[in-house]
């Protein structure tokens, strides 16, 4: 078991280049690890890594054991769990999302807990992209139009856009006919965006930018939906974030025929395993499964 251990340290600081990350995949404190390091070095009499006040890189006999040690390490790690795995998922599912989609999910995860009750979760809301190997996430949702990753990702729900004001605002300030006219516009700007001055309306040749502005900048879209329901402007936000404030007429929905269809989507992304654990893998379909009303075909 020691020896396994050994070679799960040095595993998590050879792919992570640094014992403090290393450390923090295995839950473990940086001077545990170094001793994990030390006593495999000793045991093998040789030098796995260079070691300096910045930095620790992998030396040539680190690199020729570094695959063959992952190999036998996530071996382990399958056999294992399916030693331990019954029928039932359970066990501990750490997850991260982001807070705008957190109205949502949070009825999602609710069902989820009632329908696996010896799953345990534990879920961080936040818009920042966190490293799920680093941070030990067993998955996470994004919305995004997905980079290169080297994580698996699910879609679950194409997101589309959705221009909105207050009828008492566009009774006094008139309602724009087309994306231009929101140059005489008081826009409430989303600070996710990574352009938020700037809003793209249509689609291939008939894309258009406008510049828009606006003395309120909020970093979330509800609060954004709020503003521009008691009238401070045109808010442009996810359409499921304002979808019962416009159905009940709080809220108006604004050049609706120039809104790119689904620019982006809500993906469950999960980093890449031989085994996923049953835990993980019924929560992915649950997902998948709920939202599927929400997809729409991929451009």
């Amino acid at each position: 078991m020691d020896r396994i251990e050994e070679l799960r340290a040095f595993v998590a600081v050879a792919d992570l280049r640094g014992f403090a990350q290393g450390g923090r995949r295995l839950g473990i404190s940086p001077a545990q690890i170094s001793k994990l390091i030390a006593r495999l070095e000793d045991r093998l009499d040789r030098r796995l890594f260079n070691r300096t006040t910045r930095d620790v890189s992998v030396t040539d006999e680190g690199r020729a054991l570094h695959a063959r040690a992952r190999a036998l390490v996530e071996e382990y790690d399958l056999l294992e769990r399916s030693a331990q795995e019954t029928a039932k998922p359970r066990g501990l599912l750490k997850l991260s999302a982001p807070i705008s989609f957190g109205m949502q999910l949070g009825s999602a995860l609710l069902d989820f807990a009632g329908a696996y009750p010896d799953v345990s979760l534990d879920v961080s809301f936040t818009d920042r992209a966190v490293n799920l190997v680093e941070e030990g996430y067993d998955a996470a949702v994004r919305i995004s139009a997905l980079a290169d990753s080297s994580l698996v990702a699910r879609k679950l729900a194409s997101v589309q856009g959705a221009a909105i004001a207050s009828p008492k605002y566009l009774a006094q300030r008139g309602t724009p006919q087309v994306p231009d006219d929101l140059r005489a516009h008081e826009a409430i700007l989303d600070l996710n965006m990574a352009e938020p001055h700037n809003w793209v309306f249509g689609n291939g040749a008939k894309r258009m930018e406008v510049r828009v502005n606006g003395r309120l900048r909020f970093g979330n879209p509800y609060i954004n939906a709020a503003a521009a329901r008691a009238g401070f402007g045109i808010a442009r936000v996810p359409e499921f974030v304002a979808a019962n404030t416009m159905k009940n007429g709080e809220l108006v929905r604004v050049l609706e025929k120039y809104e790119p269809v689904a620019p982006v989507a809500i993906y469950v992304v999960y980093p890449h395993a031989r085994h996923l654990a049953s835990k993980v893998r019924v929560f992915i379909d649950f997902l998948v499964e709920r939202y599927a009303g929400m997809r729409t075909k991929d451009p």
